[in-house]
């Protein structure tokens, strides 16, 4: 059985996680709820829970605060939470699971079908969390899904990333190249603003390892690894001004 804490300041928000777990999945127990960081704190420090349904806005501080409060992680987190455009970048940047309000049950579900308490890796979990709450100020490492596991970059490290059907590859400063269980799609909303530009369908570049452009009828760069990167005719006014 999957023990679960909810922790949420809105009662309604609460009881609807509640009533979904309790209706629609299986082998899924509340043992806990809270409604602010600190009594959250006390919860899981308290019970031993398999999974933390947590929001991120509370009244004494947010879901980042608490973990961030924590001594140990030994349990999987689902964020349920309001649209925040930052919140919900830095939760990405992890690759940590979460769900919008209002709850939709299928998402919910869907994130349950997730969760395997006897084989989850706190050590992971772990370091998604560190990475989340290092971002929290400015975004400065990403976690990336593999068909290893994850791996977790430097942003700055990363010079382009080229899509390969519906996976991603990443080729990095040292050479490396990462093949992501993503689309490029996922990384373009994420990176966009984070000195990266789509430049093509299939090319997504970090514009600190721009080179030199060639001009064409799209044109072509030439990153500071070589390689040369093909400019969309649609893209190519967005790129020079970016560039300017």
């Amino acid at each position: 059985m999957i023990k679960a804490i909810v922790i949420d300041d809105e009662k309604e928000s609460r009881n609807t996680v509640i009533n979904i777990l309790n209706n629609f999945c299986e082998n899924i127990q509340v043992i806990a709820q809270a409604e602010n960081v600190r009594d959250g704190i006390d919860e899981i420090e308290k019970e031993q829970a398999d999974v933390v349904f947590l929001d991120i806005q509370m009244p004494d501080g947010t879901g980042f605060d608490l973990l961030e409060k924590l001594a140990e992680i030994n349990f999987q987190v689902i964020f349920v939470t309001a649209f925040d455009q930052y919140a919900l970048k830095a939760i990405k940047f992890s690759a940590l699971d979460y769900i919008l309000k209002p709850v939709n049950p299928q998402h919910l579900m869907d994130a349950v079908e997730k969760i395997k308490a006897p084989k989850t890796d706190f050590g992971l979990i772990s370091k998604q969390i560190s990475t989340l709450l290092r971002n929290k100020n400015g975004f400065e490492r990403i976690t990336l899904p593999t068909f290893e596991g994850l791996r977790f970059i430097i942003l700055k490290d990363i010079i382009r990333c080229e899509a390969d059907n519906n996976y991603t590859n990443f080729y990095l400063n040292s050479g490396e190249k990462v093949l992501v269980t993503k689309t490029l799609k996922e990384y373009d909303e994420s990176l966009s603003g984070e000195d990266f530009i789509r430049v093509h369908q299939s090319h997504l570049v970090n514009i600190k390892f721009v080179d030199r452009y060639i001009k064409g009828d799209g044109g072509t760069i030439i990153m500071t690894d070589g390689s040369h990167v093909e400019v969309s005719r649609r893209r190519k006014e967005a790129f020079l001004k970016r560039m300017t």
